[in-house]
């Protein structure tokens, strides 16, 4: 019995020293960095949007927008980035972000990421 808990607890160890987590703390942003309607386009030309608000210290409420998909969400900023829905925004420079969404297609069911810049208004 003992064999087989010291090869799991092996393999636990080795399992864990392969995850790769993101590094760095929270810490306060400023919310005039982030807070407005952020607007572009994918490659299929189709507008999209991302309203960020009540930025507090590194949390904010957004709502992401693209066609009739609306998803609302608090996110946690981390990196100059964070999560909503199945979107990740990063702020690359001032005034100007990228975005990258996976997008299902309905009919085949197949997924694709999708990459756009979008700019503060």
């Amino acid at each position: 019995m003992a064999d087989v808990l010291n090869i799991l607890a092996s393999n636990y160890r080795t399992v864990g020293e392969n995850v790769s987590l993101t590094t760095g703390k929270y810490v306060n942003v400023d919310p005039d960095v982030f807070e407005g309607t952020w607007s572009g386009k994918y490659a299929n030309q189709k507008p999209f949007s991302i309203t960020i608000s009540n930025v507090n210290g590194f949390r904010a409420k957004a709502k992401y927008q693209y066609g009739t998909t609306i998803k609302y969400q608090e996110v946690l900023i981390k990196n100059n980035g964070f999560r909503v829905g199945d979107s990740k925004f990063v702020l690359t420079k001032s005034g100007t972000a990228q975005v990258s969404t996976v997008m299902s297609d309905p009919a085949t069911g197949a997924s694709t990421l999708e990459t756009a810049y979008v700019h503060q208004r």
